[in-house]
Formats: C-alpha cells, sequence, structure tokens
C-alpha cells in the first residue's frame, strides 16, 4: 500500500518532484526523462509510468528555463519512437512462440491472423489514438508486431502520432503551465490531462457494449 501512496503522490505532484530531479540531477533529468519515456512505450510491463502529465511538467520546466524546451521535443521523441519500434519488434518475434500451438484458448494462429487483418485495416489510426490514451499506448504496438502489421505502415502512422503527442503534450506544458490559475491547480491540471487521455478509449468502449446489446 504504502509503494502505491508513493506512486501516486510522485504522479500527482510531478511537478514537486521535477523540480528536485532538475536541481538534484542537473543535465541527467534530460536521461532520465528519456528513459521513462522509453519505458512506458517500449515495454508491455511498464504501462504504469507517466507520459502525458510527465511530458506536460517537462513543459512547465522549460518555459521557465529550468529546461530547453527544443531538446527536450527532439530527445522524448526519439525517445517515444524509439520505445515504439522496440515494442513491435518484442511483439514481432514473440508472436511466432505464443501463437506456436493451435489449441491453446485464445492464443492461436487464429486470433494471430484476425489480428494482423484489424491492423492492416484499421491500423494506422490505432497507433495515432493510441499514443493518447495511457496503457493503450504501450500495448498497441506490441500487438501491431504480433499481428505482422507491416513495418512500413507501423512506422509511417507512428512517426505522425508520435510527433502529435509529444508536441501537444510538451508545448501545452510549455505556453500554459506557468500560468497562475493552472500553476496553483497543477494536481487538478494533471487529472484533467489523465481524464481527456482515457476518453477515446472510454467513448470506443461504450460504443462495442452499444452496438454489442
Amino acid at each position: 500500500m504504502e509503494l502505491i501512496a508513493n506512486f501516486i503522490d510522485i504522479f500527482m505532484h510531478l511537478d514537486k518532484h521535477m523540480s528536485v530531479v532538475i536541481q538534484n540531477y542537473g543535465v541527467l533529468t534530460y536521461a532520465i526523462l528519456f528513459l521513462i519515456i522509453f519505458f512506458e512505450t517500449g515495454f508491455v510491463v511498464t504501462p504504469f509510468l507517466p507520459g502525458d502529465s510527465l511530458l506536460f511538467a517537462a513543459g512547465t520546466f522549460a518555459a521557465i528555463g529550468a529546461l530547453d524546451v527544443t531538446v527536450l521535443f527532439v530527445l522524448l521523441l526519439s525517445a517515444a519512437m524509439l520505445g515504439n519500434t522496440t515494442n513491435y519488434w518484442i511483439g514481432y518475434f514473440l508472436g511466432p512462440k505464443v501463437f506456436r500451438k493451435e489449441n491453446v484458448r485464445f492464443l492461436n494462429k487464429k486470433h494471430l491472423e484476425r489480428t494482423h487483418r484489424f491492423y492492416e485495416k484499421y491500423g494506422g489510426k490505432t497507433i495515432i489514438i493510441a499514443r493518447f490514451v495511457p496503457i493503450v499506448r504501450t500495448f498497441a504496438p506490441f500487438v501491431a508486431g504480433i499481428g505482422r502489421m507491416t513495418y512500413t505502415r507501423f512506422i509511417s502512422y507512428d512517426i505522425f502520432g508520435g510527433t502529435t503527442w509529444i508536441a501537444v503534450c510538451l508545448f501545452s506544458g510549455y505556453f500554459f503551465g506557468n500560468i497562475p490559475i493552472v500553476k496553483q491547480n497543477f494536481s487538478i491540471v494533471i487529472l484533467a490531462i489523465i481524464s481527456i487521455s482515457i476518453m477515446p478509449g472510454v467513448i470506443e468502449f461504450l460504443r462495442h457494449r452499444y452496438r454489442a446489446s
């Protein structure tokens, strides 16, 4: 419980914690931010790491000169792209091993082929939208790899989605994060960012439930 409480505290008070990180680690803060974004997008076991909120917080500190926004944009975009590419290839090479047996429930070649067809038809939109949905953005490239979505198709949509995601979240913090009302209610703003991020997934889920009923 204490671990969960600490994580929530870090997540909800990124402004305070990032200030401490910058003070203690200086230029190494860039490397720390790079690794967080890389792991959040690159491995299906780390979807709990902050993404949108971390980018927003980084933007607010760039606005006051504590970090360089241009360096942040290039570095974090590189982390996001490298993360998704790593996740894709893990899924790509893990897929044949996971789906080798025909008689494994939910893990069979029919599901693999179905996933492949889904991503070939809708994959582009999925990859772009997933960038703005916590947890989903961690799993989307992995499933795309398992489904053997064509890599050139995957990376073309991922470049657009990744660039848009980093730009929107980072520059939102840069231009709006230090407005007094935003700064004084930073925790509420973070909650709002998280809520807006998961909204597309919730809407899509409700649409599927409505159609099924």
